[in-house]
């Protein structure tokens, strides 16, 4: 199946010459990794190449050669549309909605719902950079140094530095395959991991201020007042959750974050073996079994309320399912 799914990309991007890839709103490492590793290889094989995020690209990304040609417009027209690490098309934005049409799918999300003419979907990826990193050369394309490093750098942080349950020994051989094209291991995992804004850090403090904890699950809450108060542009919370992640013993990690719409974003971190994909879904959201999201409309204390229970009752569940069996 995955064989004739990459005969087909191969045979599209050869056809094409204008070609529109998209990656999903409030990017991440991997998001901007997969968008600017895909891009730079078709651009370097002669490709008119526009890379599209409805969100400005976060801080620690801007060294990525290319990440200055990403843009939130699209300009002229494009004969081919790819979506990256995008598990629906609510998640692309603007362009996820009124019907517009995605000729390639290529993400690796087990929640992905197949919304392309052609989806290329890997569960057992750890990012959807490692996906474009296996078959680029399938695909007629070629790595250098500036795509080695995109790609690179959506495995760090889609892995937290190598460092996830879902993490393979075919990874790190990816890994020192990308550093053997001139990838910078120890830069790229400094910008993708550890850097943050100033700015970054005290909306850290503020989510760190409110932290919580109620037996297995802890969490916490930024709101829009936090955001204005430190100067943090992001929509994201800064990567807080992945610090909250770290907390001994707590099973499950949630974060709340405000939106400027009036939504609230929900992301939940577990541990091994729980599964929160299937909460998130509940609210048209998705992502992995140990980390997914979810944006929902509401009154933000009811939200907390309402995902507090729910996760308490997956957990009860996933122990009495252990119990049983």
């Amino acid at each position: 199946m995955s064989a004739a799914v990459t005969n087909l990309i191969a045979q599209r991007i050869r056809q094409a010459n204008h070609i529109l890839i998209v990656t999903h709103i409030r990017p991440d490492g991997d998001a901007i990794g997969s968008l600017i590793g895909l891009g730079m290889a078709l651009i370097n094989n002669g490709k008119n190449v526009q890379m599209y995020i409805d969100d400005p690209v976060p801080y620690n990304f801007h060294h990525l050669k290319g990440s200055s040609l990403i843009s939130n417009k699209i300009n002229g027209t494009y004969d081919l549309a790819i979506a990256v690490d995008c598990s629906d098309v609510s998640r692309i934005g603007v362009l996820g909605k009124n019907g517009f049409h995605w000729d390639i799918n290529i993400d690796h999300h087990i929640t992905n719902e197949g919304y392309a003419d052609i989806n290329l979907i890997e569960p057992d990826a750890v990012a959807t950079s490692e996906i474009i990193a296996t078959h680029l050369k399938e695909w007629g394309l070629m790595f250098n140094k500036e795509v080695a490093e995109a790609l690179l750098t959506g495995i760090i942080t889609d892995t937290i530095g190598f460092r996830t349950s879902n993490m393979k020994p075919s990874v790190l051989r990816l890994a020192a395959d990308l550093m053997e094209y001139g990838a910078d291991l120890v830069s790229l995992y400094a910008h993708g991991l550890y850097y943050r804004s100033f700015e970054a850090m005290r909306f850290w403090g503020a989510g760190l201020s409110r932290l919580a904890r109620k037996g297995p699950i802890v969490w916490t809450v930024l709101t829009m007042e936090d955001r204005k108060a430190v100067g943090y542009s992001g929509k994201d919370d800064a990567d807080l959750i992945n610090v909250l992640s770290s907390i001994n013993d707590a099973k499950v990690s949630i974060i709340f974050v405000e939106q400027p719409n009036g939504n609230v974003k929900v992301s939940w971190r577990a541990i091994s073996g729980l599964d929160v994909s299937t909460i998130a879904m509940q609210y048209g959201g998705g992502g992995h079994p140990a980390a997914s999201g979810a944006e929902i409309s509401g009154d933000l204390n009811t939200i907390i309320e309402n995902i507090l229970e729910k996760t308490y009752q997956q957990l009860f569940d996933a122990e009495r399912t252990l119990q049983t069996s």
